[in-house]
């Protein structure tokens, strides 16, 4: 289920070289309500095989996703663009880092190919980080996004984006290209940034989410946070506060798993109760949508989420939609 955790073999080098020198962290065992099966469905080797046919990459497979085997199950997959190298070297991300390749401008095509193969009702399309890119890569989300339109016009589409520090634009780019739900992961607390995500910078990935939604209020934004990283209740309290600031409508809450002994420790494992604890005062917070629970990440059950966000938004009173509203708008 996991490919390629310390050696790149498509490259023959190691997969996380800024990881090299770092020392072995402890690997906790897993308690039981974590624990998956190794995925056997022929229908995820179909989608598999799908994916290797459109020389596509996934984020299920790179970021070794412990939801592989159900999602693949069903046809869900995460589409990753850009490539599979990326520029940044998070602690906690099995993402390989280096020296990315060209764009492939021959992507959006056979991505929006895939999308309808799949006959996907809800899409997700991330991207690894493009720091190299005079735009980050906006302008390719962009382009698929309107390749998947124009092949499925029925998808709703989903963009989980990098955070397109010093890329000037880049936000407006998002908005105009009005995907139904623009997500950005803050991932965790402010103060765990520079050990946990120190080439991303936490106001800047707030003021994304908060920019997207000012140009196009029509679009749900959605931000996810890992826990388990040595984060306080206090410190998740104020993320929260933050996000309803910028007027983040989805929240997503997973716990943090250790993809090798060379990435961030776990400081703990949160037992379902506590995530539903988490829930609760999210929602108390006005989020339209909250998903909490050990296994839960970013685009697992994106498309049952996307119903029940739109949902959630039509059923909301003004009154509810108007405490929903960024404070910027």
């Amino acid at each position: 289920m996991v490919t390629r955790v310390e050696i790149d073999h498509r490259l023959n080098r190691p997969r996380h070289p800024e990881k090299q020198a770092r020392p072995d962290q402890k690997v906790l065992r897993k308690p039981d309500w974590i624990r998956v099966r190794a995925p056997n469905s022929p229908v995820y080797f179909e989608t598999r095989a799908l994916m290797r046919a459109h020389d596509l990459a996934t984020v299920c497979e790179e970021a070794a996703c412990p939801n592989i085997g159900e999602c693949w199950s069903q046809r869900h997959a995460t589409m990753m663009i850009l490539g599979d190298i990326c520029t940044r070297a998070c602690a906690f991300c099995n993402v390989a880092t280096g020296l990315p390749a060209a764009v492939d401008a021959s992507e959006p095509a056979r991505l929006a190919d895939a999308v309808a193969r799949l006959a996907l009702r809800h899409v997700v399309i991330t991207s690894v980080d493009r720091d190299d890119l005079a735009d980050g890569g906006a302008h390719h989300f962009a382009r698929v996004i309107a390749a998947v339109r124009a092949a499925t016009p029925d998808t709703t589409i989903e963009v989980l984006t990098p955070d397109f520090l010093r890329k000037p634009g880049a936000a407006e780019t998002l908005a105009d290209a009005a995907p139904d739900v623009f997500n950005h992961n803050l991932e965790t607390v402010p103060r765990l940034y520079p050990t946990i995500r120190p080439g991303a910078r936490y106001y800047q990935s707030l003021r994304l989410l908060d920019r997207v939604k000012t140009l196009n209020p029509a679009l749900f934004t959605k931000s996810g946070l890992m826990v388990g990283l040595g984060e306080t209740r206090a410190e998740l309290t104020q993320v929260m506060d933050d996000l309803r600031v910028a007027g983040v409508d989805f929240l997503t809450v997973g716990q943090y798993l250790q993809p090798t002994p060379k990435h961030a420790a776990v400081a703990r494992f949160l037992p379902p109760e506590e995530f539903a604890d988490i829930a609760a005062q999210a929602r108390a917070k006005g989020f339209l949508l909250v998903a909490a629970s050990p296994l839960t990440r970013s685009s697992y059950h994106a498309d049952q989420d996307f119903l029940a966000l739109r949902e959630a938004r039509r059923a909301a009173t003004p009154a509810t939609q108007a405490a929903l509203a960024p404070v910027s708008a």
